[in-house]
């Protein structure tokens, strides 16, 4: 077998998310402090923004959905995301060219 393609499975990396729902749009706008800023169009109704906010993450760092978890600040605009099968590294290699996009 060709082996695990990436990273092994148990390899996780946490993001810092500041969310904004109920936005026009959804949108990374920056970093604040460690956190990313991204806005939601999403009402935080029923885990609403959290599913947004999930599906928007995985697209912009291209990794499947099913690897994202709000691990922290559920019911909060401050969540920590946990994401299975994406280390630090990789995660900050993934990260920076979005960041450098929007400043």
């Amino acid at each position: 077998s060709g082996g695990w393609p990436g990273p092994p499975p148990s390899e996780c990396g946490r993001l810092a998310v500041l969310l904004s729902p109920r936005a026009k749009s959804n949108a990374l706008v920056g970093l604040q402090g460690e956190a990313l800023k991204i806005k939601i169009a999403a009402p935080p109704v029923e885990g609403a923004a959290n599913q947004a906010l999930i599906k928007y993450l995985a697209a912009l760092l291209k990794h499947p959905v099913g690897s994202f978890d709000v691990v922290a600040g559920q019911r909060g605009r401050r969540k920590l995301i946990k994401i299975e099968g994406l280390g630090e590294d990789e995660l900050w290699s993934r990260r920076k060219p979005l960041l450098d996009s929007v400043s």
